[in-house]
């Protein structure tokens, strides 16, 4: 079982590409989500979560939930203005830009990594 906190952190698609990730784990950071923003670079891993909404969304977003080990059982695009059903054993939901999960070969079944993101070299 993961122990997650809100971080920046790297999503390992197994050959695919390797995405920034951003971690919401704290109840304040999930419940923020992506709301206020124009846009993504990479995708925001939510956790624990098992469904999300798009009120208030400024784009449409790719949803894959995911199991406890970071399978995805499902991935689906959302428009702003709609409410997810949750799905049964998901514990993460995994959100980026439209299209970017068909684009990283992102499909149920297949299971993610994540990485730690690299320290700054300063």
């Amino acid at each position: 079982m993961h122990k997650w906190k809100d971080s920046t952190a790297q999503l390992l698609v197994p050959g695919g590409p390797v995405v920034p990730l951003e971690i919401a784990a704290s109840f304040r950071a999930r419940t923020r989500g992506l709301l206020g923003r124009d846009g993504l670079t990479g995708a925001l891993l939510l956790t624990p979560a098992s469904g999300v909404h798009t009120f208030r969304m400024r784009f449409p977003l790719d949803v894959a939930h995911l199991d406890r080990d970071l399978h995805i059982l499902a991935v689906h695009t959302m428009p702003p203005g709609r409410l997810g059903r949750p799905r049964l054993r998901t514990r993460h939901v995994l959100e980026a830009e439209a299209g970017a999960m068909t684009a990283w070969g992102l499909r149920p079944g297949l299971r993610l990594a994540v990485r730690p993101s690299p320290p700054d070299p300063a």
